[in-house]
């Protein structure tokens, strides 16, 4: 078994019932079910906060941007 930490997660009530109710009509628990969508959407959080760091070291660096039909025309794609 990995181990694990617990940590505090405040819900709005709609969501506590929403999360409540599909455990409940599953069996399986709300942890269960809270761990699922922290892992489902944690790479896509990841993703976001990369691609937002590579942008501002890019303008950092003085670097330009350019429109992706210019890019795709000299590419000639």
């Amino acid at each position: 078994m990995v181990a694990s930490k617990p940590i505090a997660v405040r819900l709005p009530l709609d969501l506590e019932a929403r999360l409540a109710a599909l455990a409940s009509k599953t069996g399986r628990t709300t942890t269960f079910y809270v761990r699922a969508a922290v892992e489902a959407y944690l790479d896509e959080l990841e993703e976001h906060y990369w691609a937002h760091e590579a942008l501002v070291k890019w303008q950092s660096e003085g670097k330009k941007s350019r429109p992706i039909d210019e890019l795709w025309n000299n590419l000639g794609v």
